[in-house]
Formats: structure tokens, sequence, C-alpha cells
């Protein structure tokens, strides 16, 4: 005997699957408008009474005719109509018994009127279990299923209303997000026409001012030179007028007998002017340094012996006007002058007085062995090491006279101007750049993704604070402190082909230690506000974020008719 099952409206599939996602999903749940309208109608969708074999859809009723017999979906078979739910199996695909567990791979047609219509598998008829809703699985095992369809399509409902006012909401934000982008890039565009306008004047600016900068510095090297050159020829007259009175007055003191020439003999009283290195200053050696001559004038001295015997030579009077001599070579001193000793302090004559005899014996024999030879007239004073000499006021070069720092402000004033000039012709160039690639950037159909440019949005978990730039990069820095890692540059949209602007892509990031390069795919989701909801790493070094953003929220159906105003499709 046949048994029915009164029918919803809404059962239109063969699906075996629910026509609902579960709602637990709801945060993540992608639907089309037409869909939503759908699902918004159930409350007033109520079932009208359509009989058919029990745990069969309303989609596949016309196979089932009790008029005529019942011939199986897959045409394996044709059966006498009375053998529909018989309990027995008699096709190979089990479409002869829908309403019972006979055939395991048969689908049972779940009606629960009021909520979702569902698919079980036919094993789980009458197996104690209440699996549908209204209870129609659990017709003839003695179990007895509270109908819990109606306060689960409630539940739906609430569920899909908050959905379809978050779409709304979303989609009200969105257009305005879209009617911004429009403003926005026509100012760019309109800022971009003048940047480049002015682009060329600024370019023209700058090349003048090259060429100012350029005249200036030119004047500006010209009288540092003369000043430097001016300089110079003083610092030579005044170091030549030096000599001049160094050679005269070494001349004054050589010229004993003040006959107006220095003689060989004169000459050998100086023997620190020695040349072979014994000390002494042989006739050979005086009269070598003379050029020959036995005796020189003046005149002949300055020009042909005095720059010989300069560094050499010991005044016998120290001036204190002269300028301090360069260190005398220590192994060309005579050794008589590298004996002379210096005053002794109180203290060394009481370490002297304290010293062995074996030391004083010792320093008489060295006083002994000095060398016995023709001794100077006078043993001239020793030369006490200079200072380093400290830069003297004659050594710097003086201040630039009025002309030549005029030429100097002039030209500095130049170089400033340019430089500001150039910096602002860099400036204006970038900005060009960046608003040129900032229109032509691909921001959804209508620009809606525009608002996205120029921010960041973080995500913090238990170990890590992850950062999405939108069209820039990704990076994940641990929470304890450390450096940033890059998850991702951005690559492009990476939504499928019917919906490309539903996913971004970013790619060539640090690479993972013996691995690739890091990557992340970034989904987006309707919501009212723009926040990174969750991240994780599906597989090695591949992360996967999700954005809501109003954005990324579809056209929302017309607002569904209110409850009561029909009974019935």
């Amino acid at each position: 005997m046949l048994t029915f099952a009164p029918a919803s409206s809404l059962e239109h599939s063969a699906s075996p699957r629910s026509l609902l996602p579960p709602t637990d999903h709801f945060p993540r749940l992608q639907i089309s408008g037409k869909m939503l309208l759908l699902l918004l109608l159930l409350p007033v969708c109520w079932a009208v009474e359509v009989k058919r074999p029990r745990g069969v859809s309303l989609t596949n009723l016309h196979f089932y005719d009790e008029s005529k017999p019942f011939t199986c979906l897959d045409s394996s078979a044709t059966i006498p109509f009375d053998q529909v739910n018989d309990d027995y199996c008699d096709c190979k695909d089990g479409s002869d018994e829908p309403g019972t567990a006979a055939c395991p791979n048969s689908s049972f047609h779940c009606t629960n009127t009021g909520y979702k219509p569902l698919y079980i598998s036919s094993r789980w008829v009458n197996d104690g279990v209440c699996d549908c809703c209204d209870g129609t699985d659990e017709y003839n095992s003695g179990i007895v299923c509270e109908n819990s369809c109606k306060e689960k399509g409630r539940k739906e409902r609430e569920t899909l209303q908050q959905m379809a006012e978050v779409t709304r909401e979303g989609f009200r934000l969105k257009k305005i997000l879209i009617e911004d982008w429009k403003k926005a890039r026509e100012e760019k565009q309109q800022k971009l026409a003048e940047l480049q306008a002015g682009k060329k004047s600024l370019e023209d600016q700058v090349e003048m001012l090259r060429m100012v900068k350029e005249e200036a510095e030119k004047l500006e090297k010209e009288a540092k030179d003369q000043h430097q050159k001016l300089w110079e020829e003083q610092q030579a007259a005044s170091k030549a007028q030096q000599e001049q009175e160094l050679a005269t007055s070494a001349f004054q003191e050589l010229d004993d007998d003040m006959d107006g020439v220095v003689s060989v003999a004169e000459l050998q009283t100086h023997p620190e002017l020695d040349t072979d290195g014994d000390g002494v200053l042989s006739e050979g050696e005086a009269q070598t340094l003379l050029g020959g001559d036995v005796q020189m004038d003046a005149t002949a001295f300055h020009d042909r012996v005095w720059a010989a015997i300069r560094d050499k030579y010991q005044s016998e009077v120290l001036p204190t006007d002269w300028p301090v001599p360069s260190a005398p070579d220590l192994t060309e001193l005579t050794e008589e002058q590298r004996l002379v000793p210096s005053p002794p302090t109180e203290e060394e004559e009481e370490e002297d007085e304290e010293e062995e005899p074996e030391e004083e014996e010792e320093e008489e024999e060295e006083e002994g062995s000095q060398v016995q030879g023709e001794q100077p007239k006078e043993a001239p004073p020793p030369l006490t090491p200079p200072k380093p000499a400290s830069a003297t006021e004659e050594d710097k070069m003086p201040p630039y006279d009025e002309q030549t720092q005029a030429f100097i402000d002039a030209a500095q004033e130049a170089r400033n101007k340019f430089e500001e000039a150039e910096r602002s012709l860099r400036d204006m160039e970038e900005s060009i750049r960046n608003l040129e690639q900032e229109i032509s950037f691909d921001f959804g159909p209508n620009g809606e993704f525009a608002y996205l440019y120029s921010q960041c949005y973080e995500l913090t978990t238990n170990e890590y604070i992850y950062r999405l730039c939108p069209f820039k990069l990704v990076s994940q820095k641990p929470k304890l402190g450390g450096s940033p890692t890059n998850l991702g540059t951005w690559g492009s949209w990476a939504g499928p082909e019917h919906d490309k602007f539903s996913a971004m892509k970013y790619e060539q990031g640090t690479g993972c230690w013996q691995g690739p390069n890091r990557s992340t795919t970034v989904r987006l989701l309707c919501g009212k506000e723009t926040v990174v909801t969750s991240t994780m790493e599906p597989s090695r070094c591949e992360y996967l974020m999700e954005l809501m953003t109003p954005a990324a929220c579809p056209e929302p159906p017309p607002e569904p008719p209110a409850d009561g105003d029909h009974d019935e499709l």
C-alpha cells in the first residue's frame, strides 16, 4: 500500500544536498541576490498538499506516476508501480525504494516543511535516529520525533534576515565608496593635468637656474683663485725675505774679521757643517761648500751657499724672532755634539752622587775616548729640539676681500635656488608617477576597492601580529617583538573567472628556509566594516587571510513581502 506525504512548494532541486548552507558558516557565506530573496520568502511559502510516494521530492514526482508502471531512473528495469516502496530493492540505482531502507544506495527526501528540504541516505530511514526535522524518516521505527522544522525555520530566517541587513547596509556603503572614488578620481586626474602642465615650466626654471649657478660659480672660482694666488705670492715674498735675513745674519756671524767676505777658515769654525760624518769640517770640505772658492761675499753666499748649509747651520746666538728651524738629523751630528750634556737637575745630581764608583770610572773612560783633534775657537751652543710648530696667523689665508666675498655669497645663493627648484621638480615627478599609478590601478568594476589603497589593517593572534596593506604587501611580526617577515607583495586579483574581485594574491615574500617564497591569498567577504577576520597557513609558506569589507557586498534583492500577505505560492 502506497503512502504519501505533504510537500513544500520550495522543493525544486534533485540535488542530494541541502538547498541552504549550515548556519554556522554564516560569517563567510556568499549568496546571490536571487537565492537570498528565495530564502527570505520561506515564512510566506508554506506547503500545499501534493500526494507523492514517501521519500520522493516534487522535482522527481513526474517519474512516479501511479497510473503506469515505474521505470527505474537508471533505466535498468521497469516494474509495476505497486512495487515502489515495497521494502524490496528492484532497481540497481535504488530509485524504486526512496522511502525505505531496502536499497543502501538510495536517497530519502525530507520534506521539512517550514525549514530546508534535505536528502539523507536511505540507510538512515527507520534506524531509530531522527534525521529529518519533521521526523518523516522514522515513520515505522516506533520512535516519536518532535517536529522542529518550524523553530529551525524561524532561526534560519532570523539569520538570513541578519545577512540581508548586512548585505543591504554593506551595499549602501559600497555605493558611497563608488561615488567617493569617482569624485576622487576626477580630482586626481585634474591634479595630474595641472602637475604635468607645471612640470615643463619647472623644468625650464631649473635649467635657467642651473645656468645662473654655473656662471656664478665660475666668477666665484676666479675670485677665490685670484685671492689664493695673491696670498701665495705674499707668502713666497715673506719667506724669501726671511731667508734673506737668515742668510745675512749667518754671513755676519761667519765673517769674524768683518772684512765683507767669508773665508774657508771662518767657515771651519762651524763643525756642524761637516759633510763626511767625522765631526770635523776640513779645509777641503769647507772649500767645497764655498763652491771651490777660498772666500765669498754676501751676495754669492746667499745665492750659492746658504741653501746647502741652512738645515745644519747652528747660530751662535739664536734670535727670538727667527722661525723655528726643522729638527736636525741626529745621525749627522759630530760625536762631540752628541756628548754635550744638558744641565742636570737637583734630582739628577742626587742620583749621580749615589752612583757606584764603577759607573764614574766608565764615564771617565768615555770622556777620555773623545776624539782628539782641532778644537773650534768656541763651542757653539747646542740646538734644543724645537717643539711642534702650531699654525700661526701668518700661515692662515686671510679673509676674503669684500668683492671676493660678494662673488661667494652670490654663488651660494644661486646654488640654494637651484637645489630648491631641483628638489621641487623631483617631488613633482614623484607625485605624477604616484597619481598615474593610482588612476590606472584596477580597483574593481566601479572602483569600490580604491579606498583600501592607502590603508593598512592588523590582526593579532596568540603569536603574531599580521598586517595587511591592500595593493602593497602582507607582513607578519612576532607579538613579543622582532623584525617583520614579508608574506608577499601585491600580485593581482585572484578570484575565479566569474568573480575575479573576490580574492587578492600577494607573491614573492620572504623565502622559507629550504622552501619557496612566502605568498598570501586574501579572500574578500561582505561586511559593514573593514577588518581582517582571520588568517591561517593551510600549507607551508602559503597563507590565507580573510578581509571583510563593504566593497565585497553584492547588490541585495528587493525587500520581501511582509508575513501574511500570501498563504500559498
